[in-house]
C-alpha cells in the first residue's frame, strides 16, 4: 500500500513506495531519488541482454555472439614492431575464449582474476581457441549470478544497495505508478515522432522483454527531455522576433567601401559571407540575435568592427562587451589603432577607470556623443545609459551568465545582438547553449596562414632537443611563449602535493638556465594591469624574446614574430584551450612550432594530445574535446546548471537532439504549439525553463 503526502501520487515519498521503507529510503536519497516519480525516471545505465548468451561449444565464426566467463589469465606483451597486445583469457562452460586488444595497454587494468565478464563480438578460431578482437564488455556484479537468460537493467548504486534490491524497487514503482504519469504529447504528434505512450515507455525501459523494447522506451524518455528544452528555446526566439522591435541599420555600397578602406587586407570569402548574413539581419526591424563562430585567426574582430561601423553610419551607438579586462584592452588597442584618424568617437569602459575618466565616459555615452564603446561587464551596470544603442557585440559569451545578454534589451527598442566566439563549438552544444540564435560559421582561414607544426614531447632527452631548437630560433630573431597551468605554487599544500608547474617557477628556472642568454618576461592574471601591459608591450616590440605566461594569452594576443610555443603539462589543459593557445603563433610569415610537454600516459591524455598533433581544424578539435571531457569544460569555463537536461546526454544523444530540435521549432513556428491539445506540454516547458530563459511574459 502506498501513502502520499501530496495530492499527486507521483510525489509519494520514496520511503512509502512498496518494498522500500526507511533504511532503503536513506540509501536512495543518496542517489537523489526522493519520490516515486524520481524512481520512474531513474533510467538504467545499461541492460544486460542475457537472451543471447551461448556456451563455448555453440560459437559460430563471424556473427555477433555473447559468451559469459570468469577471468583466469591476463597478459600484455610488445611485438618486435613496437605494438602492444593485451590478452584476457576467460573460462566459460568448460572451455576457454580469449579477448585481445591492440595498442590499448590500459585495458589490462580493467580486469582482475576471478571477475565474471560478458564478451560480445564476432569471434574467430585462432591458436586452437575462439578469440574475440576488441569485444564489447560487460562486467557482472556479485549479485548477477543468473545468466540463464532474460533482460537485466542495471542502475547506478550506492553503498549497501545491490542490483537485485534496486531492480525489485524499480519493478514495484513501475507496477504501481507508471500508469499515473500524465501523457503530454498528443497522439498525432507521437505518431509523427515515432514514440510510444509515456506509460508504455516507462515499462519498456525498466521491465524490457527485448533490447528493441528497451531502446524504444528509452528513446521516448530522452526525446521528451530534449524536446521540452528545444521548445523553450524556440519560444524564446519567437518572443524576441515578435516583441523586440529594433532600429533598422541600412548598409549601402558607399558605406561598405568606406569601411573596407580601413583594412589593409581583403576579406576572405568566409568573412564576406558572414557580413552578408549579418547585414541582412541589421536591415530588419526585428532585433538580430546571431552567433558568429570562427576558428582561431579567421578574422571575427574585423567583422565586429564592420558591423559596428554600419550601426554608427546609421546614426546609432555600438558596444562591444568582452569577458575580461585583458581581452577588452586588446580589442580596444586593435580597434583604436584601426580607426586612427577616423571621426568615430570611441571610449574604453572597464572597472579599472579612474572616477574622473569614468564620469566623463558615462556622460559622453548618455549624451550620444560617444558612438562606440569597448568594455567589460561594466557596460551593463546601472549607471550606463545608451540613448540610441543600435548594436551590441558580446565576445566569448559563454564566459558570461546565461541571462546577461538580455540586459541590453530591456527598453522599448532593442539593439541588434551579435554573439561571437573564437572557440569552435560542437554542434550539439551549439543547439542547446546557443539554440535560440541564428548561426554564422567562418571555417576559412586567411590566405597564407600556415599550419602550426605540433609535437608531443615526452622525457628529458626529447626536451633537451626542443630547447636547442628554441635557442637556435631565438638567435634568428624569433620569439617564444612558455605557457604554464598555474601562476604560483600553493604554499598551503604539503610539499609534493601540488605537482602542477607554475609560471613563477618556470620564469625563475629558464631565466637562470635554458634561456639565460635571452630576455625573459612574465605575465599572469594576478599582476597589476600596468605591469602586465608593460611586459606585453615589450614582447610585442621584440625587447623580450621569451614570455612565460598563464592562459591570459589564450585569446586576442597577436605578435606575428612569436613563432614558438612550449606548453608545460599540456594534459592539464582542455583541447579547445590548447587550440586557442596554439593560435597565438604562426600568425606571420614564419613557420610556427608548438611543443606539448607532457609525461601523462592515461588514455584520455594520449587521445587529446594526439588529436592536437594530427589536426589544426578547430571544429574537429572541439568535437574530440566534447566527446572526451563532456559539455562542462569544452568552452573553457564550467557552466553549472546552464544545460538543465534531466536524463539526456549531448554526446550520446546528439542524433536525437537534432530530431527534437526540428520537431520543436516546427511546432512553435507553425503555431501548432499554441493549440489547446499542447497546453499541458507548454505548461511543463514553462515550469522547467521560464526563469532560465526569461519566458515569463509569454504566458
Amino acid at each position: 500500500m502506498s501513502i502520499s503526502t501530496s495530492d499527486d501520487p507521483l510525489q509519494t515519498p520514496v520511503q512509502f513506495v512498496r518494498g522500500v521503507g526507511p533504511a532503503r529510503a536513506d540509501q536512495l536519497a543518496r542517489l537523489n531519488l526522493l519520490t516515486a516519480e524520481n524512481l520512474l525516471f531513474n533510467l538504467p545505465r545499461d541492460v544486460l541482454d542475457l537472451t543471447k548468451v551461448i556456451p563455448v561449444f555453440e560459437i559460430q565464426p563471424d556473427t555477433v555472439q555473447t559468451v559469459c566467463g570468469i577471468v583466469v589469465d591476463r597478459d600484455a606483451k610488445e611485438t618486435s614492431k613496437g605494438m602492444s597486445i593485451v590478452a584476457i583469457l576467460l573460462q566459460s562452460d568448460g572451455g576457454f575464449v580469449r579477448g585481445v586488444w591492440f595498442n590499448q595497454r590500459y585495458m589490462l587494468r580493467k580486469f582482475e582474476i576471478g571477475q565474471r565478464v560478458l564478451f560480445s563480438g564476432k569471434p574467430k578460431f585462432s591458436q586452437r581457441r575462439w578469440e574475440f578482437s576488441h569485444p564489447h564488455l560487460q562486467f557482472l556484479g556479485d549479485d548477477e549470478d543468473d545468466v540463464s537468460g532474460g533482460m537485466l537493467p542495471r542502475y547506478g548504486l550506492t553503498e549497501g544497495l545491490r542490483q537485485h534490491d534496486m531492480r525489485r524497487v524499480m519493478r514495484n514503482a513501475v507496477e504501481d505508478y507508471a500508469t499515473l504519469v500524465p501523457e503530454l504529447l498528443p497522439e498525432s504528434f507521437r505518431e509523427r515522432a515515432g514514440v510510444p505512450e509515456i506509460k508504455q515507455a516507462l515499462t519498456q525501459v525498466h521491465l524490457p522483454s527485448s533490447m528493441e523494447q528497451y531502446e524504444l522506451g528509452r528513446r521516448r524518455i530522452l526525446f521528451d527531455d530534449l524536446l521540452e528544452f528545444q521548445l523553450g528555446l524556440a519560444m524564446r526566439r519567437r518572443m524576441w522576433r515578435k516583441e523586440q522591435r529594433a532600429t533598422p541599420l541600412p548598409n549601402t555600397a558607399k558605406i561598405d567601401a568606406r569601411i573596407r578602406r580601413l583594412f589593409s587586407f581583403r576579406f576572405t570569402g568566409g568573412q564576406d559571407r558572414a557580413i552578408l548574413e549579418i547585414i541582412a539581419d541589421l536591415e530588419r526591424e526585428q532585433a538580430m540575435h546571431r552567433l558568429l563562430q570562427a576558428d582561431v585567426g579567421a578574422g571575427k574582430t574585423a567583422i565586429a568592427v564592420y558591423a559596428m561601423l554600419v550601426a554608427i553610419a546609421a546614426g546609432q551607438q555600438a558596444a562591444l562587451m568582452a569577458p575580461t579586462e585583458v581581452l577588452a584592452q586588446q580589442h580596444w588597442q586593435t580597434i583604436d589603432s584601426l580607426l586612427e584618424g577616423s571621426r568615430v568617437e570611441r571610449r574604453l569602459l572597464t572597472g579599472q577607470l579612474t572616477a574622473a575618466v569614468r564620469r566623463e565616459t558615462l556622460e559622453g555615452i548618455a549624451s550620444g556623443q560617444v558612438q562606440m564603446v569597448i568594455g567589460t561587464q561594466a557596460l551593463i551596470q546601472s549607471g550606463v545609459k545608451f540613448p540610441s544603442l543600435g548594436l551590441v557585440i558580446i565576445d566569448e559569451q559563454h564566459k558570461f551568465g546565461v541571462m546577461q545578454r538580455s540586459k541590453f534589451s530591456e527598453g522599448e527598442v532593442a539593439p541588434h545582438v551579435l554573439v561571437m566566439t573564437a572557440t569552435p563549438i560542437p554542434r550539439s552544444l551549439c543547439l542547446t547553449q546557443f539554440g535560440d540564435l541564428d548561426l554564422t560559421v567562418i571555417d576559412e582561414l586567411p590566405p597564407g596562414r600556415q599550419r602550426v607544426v605540433t609535437s608531443r614531447i615526452v622525457g628529458p632527452q626529447a626536451a633537451r632537443k626542443v630547447w636547442d631548437f628554441i635557442r637556435e630560433r631565438l638567435r634568428e630573431g624569433r620569439q617564444v611563449y612558455l605557457v604554464c597551468p598555474r601562476v604560483e605554487e600553493d604554499a598551503s599544500l604539503p610539499i609534493g602535493t601540488d605537482t602542477s608547474i607554475s609560471a613563477e617557477a618556470v620564469f625563475r628556472d629558464v631565466s637562470a638556465g635554458e634561456l639565460k642568454d635571452f630576455k625573459v618576461g612574465l605575465v599572469h592574471g594576478q599582476q597589476a594591469r600596468e605591469e602586465r601591459a608593460a611586459t606585453m608591450a615589450a614582447f610585442r616590440n621584440g625587447d623580450v624574446q621569451a614570455l612565460v605566461a598563464t592562459t591570459v594569452i589564450e585569446v586576442g594576443v597577436d605578435v606575428p614574430n612569436a613563432t614558438l610555443m612550449i606548453v608545460h603539462q599540456a594534459e592539464r589543459f582542455g583541447l579547445s584551450q590548447l587550440h586557442q593557445l596554439r593560435g597565438r603563433i604562426g600568425r606571420g610569415r614564419f613557420q610556427g612550432y608548438c611543443f606539448l610537454f607532457s609525461d601523462a600516459s592515461t588514455p584520455e591524455a594520449t587521445a587529446r594530445l594526439t588529436a592536437m598533433e594530427n589536426t589544426s581544424d578547430g571544429f574537429r578539435i572541439a568535437e574530440v574535446d566534447f566527446e572526451l571531457r563532456g559539455p562542462g569544460d569544452v568552452l573553457g569555463t564550467r557552466q553549472s546548471g546552464s544545460l538543465p537536461l534531466r536524463v539526456a546526454d549531448l554526446i550520446r544523444d546528439k542524433a536525437l537532439l537534432e530530431e527534437a530540435r526540428v520537431a520543436a521549432f516546427n511546432l512553435v513556428e507553425s503555431g501548432e504549439f499554441d493549440q489547446p491539445e499542447f497546453a499541458p506540454l507548454k505548461i511543463r516547458v514553462l515550469e522547467r525553463f521560464a526563469q532560465l530563459m526569461d519566458l515569463q511574459q509569454t504566458g
